[in-house]
């Protein structure tokens, strides 16, 4: 189980920084909120070192790329179990066309969202994940049409 960590009214503010810009310089940091550049790396640093902040990345526009199609995949699996799932997370996870994956309750076990090229290389996906897997019982594909929300970590709100 991940242990909790306590924050302050500084970390949140700076965390609620970060996600929106993690390029912003320390010194403009400071200043938003009320405390020393040094101060705002410490707190940066320890915020990274507890597993706070787990990683500072780019956000591509897909639509930059030519990305191609995007699927939400509902999957419903055979049997329930926790090695059954486990195996199938795993393997899921190891797919490079898996941007997403969320376990959910309800008669869907699981929801992917998986980015491919073309058709042809998500009946690829299906063939080799899905349709060849004995542990899924069936899967639905809902086919984006368009964004209308972007993927957003910054947008939600931090929990107190």
């Amino acid at each position: 189980m991940t242990k909790s960590v306590t924050l302050d009214n500084f970390d949140r503010r700076l965390l609620e920084l970060v996600r929106r810009d993690n390029l912003e310089p320390a010194r403009s940091l400071a200043e938003k909120v009320g405390l020393s550049e040094s101060a705002v790396l410490r707190r940066l640093r320890r915020l990274r070192k507890e597993g706070v902040i787990v990683a500072d990345v780019a956000i591509v526009d897909p639509a930059r790329l030519n990305a191609g199609l995007t699927m939400h995949v509902l999957v419903q699996m055979e049997r329930e179990g926790s090695a059954i799932y486990n195996a199938f997370a795993a393997g899921v996870a190891a797919r490079k066309e898996v941007l997403s994956a969320w376990h959910v309750t309800g008669s869907t076990d699981f929801v992917l969202l998986v980015t491919v090229p073309t058709m042809e290389a998500y009946e690829a996906f299906t063939n080799e994940v899905l349709n060849d897997d004995r542990r899924v019982r069936s899967f639905t594909t809902l086919v984006g049409i368009r964004e209308i929300v972007r993927q957003d970590p910054s947008r939600a709100p931090l929990v107190e």
